[in-house]
């Protein structure tokens, strides 16, 4: 007996129900890719106990993921245009499924660590590939800005869920329960990618560039690293001056590979479009603040409060809520107030109320808290998904897919400097939390008023570069 090939499957639909099938898949991925930045932070205390993991190791289970993920998002988006955007998909699909499993059954903090880093990889070929799949599979414009609305909602879900599902994880089933969670989604994705997901490419005027993608990973790589080893190291080993010394090297051979290239990873034209520039900068500085935040928070809540998993992600729950709810409105105030009232606005309260928390102490009153959570949920919502349409507005419509590739880019940079060096500044103080919850408590008032001073660094970029409302806006 034949069996029919996946394609017959696919011509097999009618064209609405691919189209919504297709927009499933690529929901249910993007879905189980950002819940996966998120989760994890709940699970953090847990790792350190049952891996006796040193602060260093937990800030490269969360960087380790978001480095690998910043450095090769722009070539996950490139192989999807030259070889086939769902056959990358599935693949990269492949490698976070698999990456998560690693972690789930790590018996120590290097496996754990080089599964985040798998996972990372996964994500950076598959979260391309789905607005480009999403833009292929829905021709008609309308059609296509709902269903990227949808998919959008998806990412806002799974940023607003992920902190309490992760204390839910964590309490009832263990630390590994956040990655086996995402297994069944990654495997029903890949399924429904290989049945419904038609295949399309995009080959002209694309390329690969092997050596922008080397000087990235050593840029970005060996900066991490300084960071993140130097409180343990010092900054007057060989080692960090080492890594200094290679980072800034192959930032300005990056640079200049980038001008000379055809086809370059990163098309700095770009960045001459002031508005565009002023997003990135925007973004990097929100997840500089907002990562460290969440790195560091939960640890407090069950360190120094003394609440289990279950406990920590509820008390997140205000942030995320209000997160959710006001991304839903984000794009009519846009419109109305324009980007650089909206985005400036949403920073400065997303800084106030980091500021907030970072001032928190052993017994303060828990109304205080929610109030500085609920102004971060508030400023994000008012935030993520602005950015992102600013950025592709600002550049020509035919490069919309690398803008928002690179606003990603920014976005996950800010991450793993922030986890970087904000963790570093925190870490030496984790330790001693059982003895003295005053030297916690320095350590994370510290880091977190450099976040929120650089949310609000945001805020004044988006303040001075992005554009005003259409009508009556400055």
């Amino acid at each position: 007996m034949l069996q029919k090939s996946p394609e017959t499957f696919a011509s097999a639909l009618t064209e609405s129900s691919r189209q919504r099938l297709t927009l499933v898949t690529m929901c249910i991925a993007t879905f189980v890719a950002i819940l996966d930045t998120s989760v994890v932070n709940l699970a953090l205390h847990a790792i350190r106990d049952a891996l006796h993991a040193s602060v260093t190791a937990l800030q490269w289970t969360i960087d380790a993921y978001n480095l690998v993920y910043a450095a090769f998002i722009m070539t996950g988006g490139a192989l999807g245009d030259l070889f086939g955007r769902r056959r990358i998909f599935v693949i990269g699909m492949v490698l976070f499924t698999a990456g998560s499993v690693v972690c789930a059954v790590a018996p120590n903090t290097a496996v754990l660590i080089a599964g985040r880093g798998l996972a990372g990889l996964g994500a950076a070929f598959q979260l391309p590939g789905a607005l480009s799949i999403l833009n292929v599979t829905f021709p008609d414009a309308d059609a296509r800005a709902q269903a990227i609305s949808v998919w959008g909602g998806f990412n806002g879900l799974a940023m607003a869920v992920g902190p309490t599902v992760g204390g839910l994880c964590v309490a009832w089933l263990g630390w590994q329960s956040v990655f086996w969670l995402v297994v069944p989604f990654g495997v029903a994705a890949i399924a429904l990618a290989q049945w419904a997901v038609p295949e399309s490419s995009d080959p002209q005027g694309r390329r690969l560039d092997p050596a922008g993608q080397i000087l990235a990973v050593l840029c970005l790589g060996t900066l991490a690293f300084a960071f993140i080893q130097a409180p343990s190291l010092h900054w007057s080993s060989p080692w960090i001056v080492a890594c200094v010394v290679v980072c800034l090297a192959s930032l300005v051979a990056f640079v200049l590979v980038e001008r000379r290239v055809q086809g370059p990873l990163v098309d700095l034209a770009l960045f001459r479009n002031r508005a565009f520039s002023a997003a990135i900068g925007a973004a990097a500085l929100m997840t500089f603040g907002m990562y460290a935040f969440l790195f560091i928070f939960p640890l407090y809540l069950q360190s120094v409060r003394g609440l289990n998993a279950t406990a920590a992600g509820l008390m997140l729950v205000p942030m995320s809520l209000s997160f959710f709810l006001v991304s839903l409105v984000a794009g009519r105030l846009l419109q109305a107030i324009g980007a650089r009232r909206l985005i400036a606005g949403g920073l400065t309260l997303t800084a106030a109320g980091v500021a907030v928390v970072a001032f928190q102490g052993a017994q303060t009153g828990y109304a205080w808290m929610t109030a500085g959570l609920l102004a971060i949920g508030i400023g994000l919502g008012l935030i993520t998904g602005p950015i992102m349409t600013v950025a592709v507005s600002g550049a020509p419509r035919e490069r919309s897919g690398t803008s928002s590739g690179l606003v990603n880019v920014g976005r996950m940079i800010g991450a793993t400097l922030g986890v970087a060096i904000l963790g570093s500044v925190f870490g030496a103080h984790i330790d001693e939390a059982a003895q003295d919850a005053q030297a916690f408590l320095a350590g994370m008032r510290t880091a977190l008023a450099i976040g929120a001073a650089g949310l609000f660094a945001g805020a004044l970029i988006a303040l001075a570069w992005l554009p005003g409302a259409k009508r009556g806006g400055s």
